[in-house]
């Protein structure tokens, strides 16, 4: 075990939005112990505030399902691999034609905007920029992640339905089965393409790589690590890519695992 790669939100985030001591204690221990610790979470940039505020980490982090890299000291963009404008609309246009009622929002590099019928969930999100999708893409910004929203429909039938339309053109993944939403990224974009990478530039192979996850967002990194765990309740898709099953979120999972893995390494 040369690095940790772990999720966040039903990994170590819990369910009331906290982290664990005992959790935060094993992160310290693995980086006491020369393992590095990455997250790989499928949050954009501007909800990692209070994951640094919690956790005293600096370095990078892998957000966006992949999609960028951050500095987390600074916030600052370290590598980012957008969707093209006409890529976007392409998506929504075949998303459209097979999920009815379906709304759009994007993930920036400049931040959050969204179509009129978009919804937001969020306080902060409501003060977004609102516009059609042609019009939120005129200023070329560098598009993250494209968010589709069915109001009533179910993640697991909208993946789907996303899977077979987007087939070749772009990756749909959804990190929560009892939403209503789709987190679309470019072609070939998933956490495992950014952790490779992330990897390779600290000359760690995959088979010493750890990873940790609940989600479909998460079963490419679960598929490429040496060894993946899928945490106890989480999605069938991420229990059956993974190798091993750790306790859930709320047991401590991802700690009982590293103190477990670091007392094998004493």
């Amino acid at each position: 075990m040369r690095l940790v790669a772990c999720d966040l939100d039903g990994t170590i985030v819990c369910a009331d939005g906290t982290i664990s001591q005992r959790t935060l204690a094993a992160l310290r221990a693995c980086e006491r112990a020369g393992v590095h610790v990455v997250f790989v979470t499928g949050r954009p940039p501007r909800w990692m505030d209070p994951v640094v505020e919690a956790t005293g980490r600096s370095g990078h982090a892998i957000c966006g399902n992949g999609a960028v890299v951050i500095d987390l000291s600074t916030g600052a963009v370290v590598e980012a691999h957008p969707l093209q404008a006409d890529v976007v609309l392409e998506v929504a246009n075949r998303l459209r034609s097979r999920l009815p009622g379906a709304v759009f929002a994007l993930e920036t590099t400049d931040g959050y905007r969204r179509e009129p019928r978009f919804h937001p969930r969020h306080e902060a999100a409501r003060q977004a920029l609102t516009a059609d999708l042609p019009a939120l893409l005129a200023d070329r910004a560098a598009v993250l992640k494209v968010l589709c929203r069915v109001e009533g429909g179910g993640a697991d039938e909208m993946l789907a339905a996303a899977r077979q339309v987007l087939d070749g053109l772009a990756e749909p993944v959804h990190s929560n089965p009892d939403g209503d939403m789709l987190e679309i990224a470019a072609l070939g974009v998933s956490k495992a393409s950014a952790l490779a990478r992330l990897a390779a530039r600290r000359g760690v192979p995959a088979e010493a790589v750890v990873a940790f996850g609940d989600m479909p967002n998460d079963v490419p990194m679960l598929r490429w690590a040496g060894r993946g765990y899928a945490m106890a309740g989480g999605h069938p898709e991420a229990v059956a890519a993974a190798a091993e099953l750790a306790p859930p979120c709320e047991s401590d999972g991802v700690a009982q695992v590293l103190e477990h893995l670091l007392s094998l390494r004493a």
